[in-house]
């Protein structure tokens, strides 16, 4: 009896064609889900990458970025520490400059050498350093400079600078230390 079966199985194949192309037929379809899904997983993991790659390297310049300004601005503290030394040298000089020349003496004039030399010297680490007097001329800038008064000036228009009460500093772009100036009413 098997054998008959398998005959006729075999025999049915044969006989209807019809049911032969239905089978292929069949069969090429789930195929071409398939290469639709697979093609669809793969754009989906190819913009899942090109997101993933977008961000590292977003994250990489960043990085770049900020280890850039940790170096350029890694003596900050030091420079604002030292701008004390510099007003103390300047008013020394301006100490020295006051004194009447009849009362100058030639120790006095060594003095003043010596100091003179000295802060130029400063001022010049300072400045290969990148640590520059921020200007206080013309309008008040509220960004650079800080107004702690206001006066009556007839040289003057309204909102500029009269005087410096005490010197502001910059290293590179960014304000150590903002001027202290008087404006005009």
């Amino acid at each position: 009896m098997s054998d008959k079966t398998e005959q006729s199985k075999a025999e049915e194949e044969i006989e209807n064609p019809l049911t032969d192309e239905m089978e292929i037929e069949e069969e090429k379809v789930p195929e071409v889900d398939e290469l639709a899904l697979a093609k669809a997983e793969a754009s989906d993991y190819k913009d899942k990458y090109l997101r993933a790659h977008a961000d590292f390297e977003n994250s990489k310049r960043l990085m770049q970025k900020d280890k850039n300004a940790a170096v350029a601005y890694s003596n900050e503290k030091f420079a604002t520490d030292i701008l004390s030394v510099l007003d103390s040298f300047e008013q020394a000089i301006n100490t020295i400059n006051a004194v009447e020349s009849e009362e100058e003496s030639e120790v006095l004039a060594k003095i003043k050498e010596g100091v003179d030399l000295t802060f130029q010297q400063l001022q010049k680490v300072l400045e290969k350093n990148h640590i520059t007097e921020i200007p206080c001329d013309g309008e008040l800038d509220p960004n650079l400079h800080q107004a702690i008064m206001q006066v009556d000036s007839d040289e003057h228009e309204s909102g500029h600078i009269v005087q410096v009460m005490q010197k502001g500093y910059m290293i590179k772009e960014r304000v150590l230390r903002s001027p202290m100036v008087s404006t005009a009413k």
